[in-house]
């Protein structure tokens, strides 16, 4: 790849984001937690929710509007502390070959826009403010609540931070499909219905699978500085061409899921049918996976997977949105 050695004008940096003013600063603060990321978690919410509206037949907007917050901010403080982790780690910093905004971590540590301090109390107040907003739907839900909150707490922190690291240990996509996918999918599910099912885990597997897809894509650019820095992930581990089939796998799988479900009845026919329509898009994005990577290739492949998700999520939503109106 051609290597990134100087500060894209596209990066932040103190002279665009500088001054001491209030909006100054929570602009920053804004843009550090990478928000452009956070329709993942936001589109899993809301198909939990809708989900747990067809089972029920009834919707909470209070719940659904608590769960989303709450959610949200365990997933923007995750991107925070793995930012943190990174710069500590080395990972970040030796990453000549970024494709930002999407690799290479925010670059607000690196191009000292904040300092580790800060992040590091930012990530933390976000998950204080998830921690207060998940209090409040324990008074309203009971104390099940706990159970969901926790572990995403738990996994949003064991993703970057020591001594866990689970992204390190090749185990981060794993950790993200069931952190902002399965699991908000079915807590938010929960919450509106008061009911566990198994069709409600498997309207959140294909959820999962896209989200996971997206991390292991962006790895691809990154995988000489994680690798130097001691960071093995999954595209670290396994190399490109098992990297990509993997990523075919995963798509495949999502598309699998949603017709299983409609082969089950759980969700109308044409929804299995329809999801095999994204897999086109799929093979066009696992083809920059090779072992000479070409960046725009690339960057075209990060782009059309995040379109993967966000119109698969979209599919998701319209098909159980039908499926609760049309029951």
């Amino acid at each position: 790849m051609t290597p990134h050695t100087h500060t894209s004008p596209a990066e932040p940096t103190i002279g665009a984001l500088g001054g001491d003013s209030l909006t100054a600063r929570m602009r920053r603060l804004l843009l550090a937690s990478r928000p452009a990321f956070a329709p993942a978690s936001v589109a899993s919410v809301l198909i939990g929710s809708a989900w747990g509206y067809r089972i029920a037949g009834r919707l909470s907007w209070g719940l659904a509007a608590l769960a989303l917050l709450a959610t949200l901010c365990v997933h923007l403080a995750a991107n925070v502390l793995n930012d943190v982790s990174d710069d500590l780690s080395g990972a970040d910093r030796v990453n000549d070959e970024r494709i930002f905004p999407y690799t290479g971590g925010s670059r607000f540590i690196q191009n000292g826009v904040l300092s580790v301090h800060e992040m590091t109390l930012w990530g933390v107040t976000l998950l204080a403010v998830a921690a207060a907003l998940g209090i409040a739907l324990v008074d309203l839900r009971g104390p099940g609540v706990l159970v969901f909150g926790l572990i995403g707490i738990a996994l949003g922190l064991a993703y970057s931070l020591p001594p866990i690291k689970l992204a390190a240990r090749g185990l981060g996509e794993a950790t993200i499909a069931v952190a902002f996918g399965v699991l908000p999918v079915v807590g938010a599910a929960w919450l509106q219905s008061d009911r566990l099912d198994a069709a409600s885990v498997l309207m959140s597997v294909p959820v999962g699978l896209w989200v996971a897809a997206i991390l292991l894509l962006n790895e691809v650019p990154d995988r000489d500085a994680d690798a130097r820095a001691g960071k093995a992930t999954l595209v670290v581990r396994l190399g490109f061409d098992a990297t990509r089939r993997l990523y075919l796998g995963l798509q495949g799988g999502a598309c699998a899921a949603l017709l299983l479900a409609a082969a089950l009845d759980v969700i109308p026919w044409w929804g299995g049918l329809a999801a095999v329509l994204l897999l086109p898009g799929a093979w066009n994005a696992a083809r920059a996976i090779t072992e000479t990577p070409d960046r725009a290739a690339l960057l075209r492949s990060i782009r059309m997977t995040l379109r993967l998700h966000a119109a698969g999520s979209t599919l998701v939503l319209i098909i159980v949105l039908s499926a609760a109106f049309l029951r």
